[in-house]
C-alpha cells in the first residue's frame, strides 16, 4: 500500500491540534500558578510585527480546516476570530480537530492532482499535492512553531516533546 495525501497530512495535524491544546493547558496553569492574567499570555508576541499568541492559534486552525475542506472538496467552516481566553483557544482546536477527523480518506483520493485557488492577496493556484506540502504544512508548523515559542518565552515549562507530544508515546 502506498503512502497518500491523507496518510501524509491529516494524521501530524491532527497530532499537533492536540499538542497545542496540551501546551495551552500548560500555560493555563503556569499562569494559575504565578498568579499571571492569561490574557497577557494571549497577547504575547516574538516580535512587533508578528501576531501575537491567540493568532498563532487561531491561524493554525484556519490551515488545519481550510487544508481537509479544500482536498476533500467541501466548503471551508468558517469560524469567528473572538476567542480571548484559553478555554476559549481551547474550544477552537478541539472544533477543527473534530472536522479535520470527520473528513475520511475516501474523500481526500485524487487530491494530489485536484486545483487548489485560494483568493488571498492575490489569487494562488495549487494542485492538491503542492498546495499541502509548498503551503499548508509550511504554514501550519511555522504558527505552530511560532505559538510554542511565545509561551516558552513567557516561561512556561514546556520542551520538544510537548511540542511533538511524544509523550503519549514514551513508557517510563
Amino acid at each position: 500500500m502506498s503512502l497518500t495525501l491523507y496518510d501524509a497530512a491529516f494524521p501530524p495535524v491532527l497530532r499537533m491540534l492536540g499538542s497545542l491544546s496540551t501546551i495551552l493547558d500548560k500555560a493555563a496553569a503556569h499562569c494559575a500558578a504565578r498568579n499571571i492574567d492569561p490574557s497577557v499570555l494571549l497577547s504575547y508576541r516574538i516580535a512587533p510585527d508578528m501576531f501575537p499568541l491567540v493568532r498563532q492559534i487561531q491561524t493554525v486552525t484556519d490551515q488545519a480546516k481550510g487544508m481537509a475542506a479544500r482536498l476533500a472538496g467541501v466548503d471551508v467552516p468558517s469560524f469567528p476570530d473572538t476567542e480571548a481566553t484559553i478555554e476559549e483557544l481551547k474550544a477552537r482546536l478541539a472544533k477543527t480537530h473534530d472536522f479535520v477527523s470527520s473528513i475520511t480518506p475516501a474523500q481526500v483520493a485524487g487530491a494530489e492532482e485536484r486545483e487548489i485557488v485560494l483568493k488571498l492577496r492575490m489569487e494562488l493556484r495549487f494542485n492538491g499535492r503542492d498546495y499541502v506540502f509548498g503551503f499548508v504544512l509550511p504554514n501550519f508548523y511555522f504558527h505552530a512553531s511560532t505559538a510554542y515559542g511565545i509561551l516558552r518565552h513567557a516561561g512556561v515549562d514546556l520542551g520538544k516533546l510537548d511540542f511533538m507530544r511524544a509523550r503519549d508515546q514514551i513508557k517510563a
